[in-house]
């Protein structure tokens, strides 16, 4: 991987906003796709190539980076999730604020089958399978928690949610006005198996109103990236009695997910760009624990992938690679002789 400065940190005309979700979002009516990249990061490449996309918008046409949380195909589980890469690829490529969608459970009869939910705080039930951290080698770092979700995007996305739902023709309860649901506690599990009637019960006492799969690690990765994030989430379950129920309300939610997107990401936009919304710029410089010297050069080098403002530092495989080349000369010389020793022609 070439070394990695400030300089060379985003793309030209770089996306603010990313999208987490299925890969339908990015096939909207008044979307533009202008390109797909490949990034490599330190921690492999992400799930699904990241698409580059032109949205229309009366303040005229922004720039959006989607992600497919489970691949193209839908073809990765959930333990399984490149998180750490997904992440890192759309800090690289220029991202400030992440908007997330995902399908929850519904532990509340409030929250209905179709109703969107912006929660505001997480219960971890995921097993330490998913590497949750950047910070798991020398360097020590602990990001603040407390508020897992960016409460400045959160607070200026609501609203905009709020009428995009009003305005969806085909929502999954046509003759019922569709319900958002804020200030709502997810709980995130392992899976891929669903919970037992037990394990819902004792959720439900703990203070949780849904339930999924994906939240985190995102949202804890997304904090030690200094990226504000946001995640909207749509019920699914209602008790369904068949197959086809649940995928007509997965396929309607998805529906209004795009609707959802189409109509929020140019104010999200506007707002990160002009500052509205500050993001989390800043938040790990006290939160480094470790003296830079005591950290091995390749660990060095992946932080300054992700966080350039506070590592600087080259890829030592290329210096070394480098080094080789120059040994390679070195010896090359020595054998012919050096310049001044090089055979002649015939006189």
């Amino acid at each position: 991987m070439p070394s990695v400065s400030p300089s060379h940190y985003t793309m030209d005309n770089a996306p603010l906003i990313g999208v987490i979700g299925g890969s339908g979002l990015y096939k909207l009516d008044n979307l533009e796709i202008v390109k797909t990249v490949n990034p490599v990061t330190p921690w492999g490449p992400p799930s699904s190539p990241i698409t580059i996309a032109s949205l229309s918008t009366p303040e005229g046409p922004v720039t959006l980076a989607f992600l497919a949380r489970h691949g193209p195909h839908h073809n990765i589980p959930p333990s399984n999730v490149p998180s750490r890469a997904n992440i890192a690829a759309l800090k690289r490529i220029g991202v400030k604020a992440i908007v997330a969608f995902s399908a929850v459970g519904s532990l509340r009869e409030e929250i209905r089958p179709g109703d969107i939910i912006v929660p505001d705080q997480i219960i971890d039930r995921t097993k330490g399978v998913r590497p949750s951290t950047y910070f798991d080698r020398t360097m020590v770092g602990h990001a603040m928690f407390g508020e897992p979700f960016d409460v400045q995007l959160r607070e200026f996305i609501v609203p905009h949610v709020k009428e995009a739902i009003n305005t969806f023709k085909g929502h999954i309860n046509p003759s019922d006005e569709p319900r958002l649901h804020t200030k709502k506690t997810v709980v995130v599990m392992e899976g891929p198996q669903f919970s037992t009637r037990a394990e819902s019960n004792m959720y439900r006492l703990w203070g949780g109103d849904i339930i999924n799969m994906s939240a985190l690690p995102e949202a804890k990765l997304a904090r030690e990236a200094e990226l504000s994030t946001d995640y909207d989430a749509w019920r699914v379950d209602a008790a369904p009695v068949t197959v086809e129920e649940v995928m007509k309300t997965l396929r309607t939610n998805a529906e209004l997910s795009k609707h959802i997107t189409a109509s929020i990401l140019g104010a999200v936009h506007t707002a990160v760009k002009s500052g509205q919304i500050q993001g989390q710029t800043g938040q790990m410089q006290y939160s480094l624990m470790t003296p830079h010297k005591e950290v091995g050069a390749e660990e060095l080098h992946r932080l300054t992938y992700l966080l350039p403002n506070y590592f600087n530092y080259p890829d030592p495989a290329a210096e070394r690679r480098s080094r080789s080349r120059a040994r390679i000369d070195v010896d090359m010389d020595d054998y012919t002789g050096g310049e001044e020793h090089a055979p002649r022609g015939r006189q």
